[in-house]
């Protein structure tokens, strides 16, 4: 069913683990779980988020309190293949489908413990901005070579 509001789109197939350049893994919490007893569809776009945040600290790039320049998230969305469980390890595959002047498009896939298949994987963007004015900012060439590792 479409609607000019929601115009009726392809779905994606899962992806592969092969598809992704590094990986980030994230424990479920107890807190993570619904009713329904599977993580709550709103925490995928946490882990969205730690992956590629833990991925920007851990490679230099990124020091969430002292950087000039931080990431702002500007638009995420996320398709959903199967269910992700307490407790688990969830691997987040990370790879880069876009790299801007100023921001950057991540791919993001969440795998279930040894699953090869994503069990949901969506678009995560962020532009580079002044920490201050948060007026977007040019990345600057250092941070564009490590980003570019994670390029399709």
């Amino acid at each position: 069913m479409s609607s000019p509001d929601f115009p009726q789109t392809v779905r994606p197939a899962p992806l592969q683990r092969t598809d992704f350049r590094a990986f980030q893994e994230i424990p479920t919490r107890w807190m993570d779980v619904d009713i329904y007893g599977h993580v709550n569809n709103v925490q995928y776009l946490s882990f969205f988020d730690t992956a590629v945040n833990g991925w920007y600290v851990a490679q230099g790039i990124l020091d969430p309190v002292k950087s000039s320049e931080v990431f702002l998230v500007v638009e995420t969305g996320c398709h959903y293949f199967a269910e992700l469980k307490f407790p688990s390890i969830i691997s987040a595959g990370l790879r880069i489908d876009k790299l801007g002047t100023s921001s950057v498009v991540f791919r993001v896939g969440l795998f279930a413990d040894e699953s090869n298949e994503t069990a949901a994987h969506g678009r995560f963007a962020h532009v580079y901005v002044d920490r201050t004015t948060r007026r977007p900012a040019p990345i600057p060439d250092a941070k564009r070579r490590v980003l570019n590792s994670l390029t399709a």
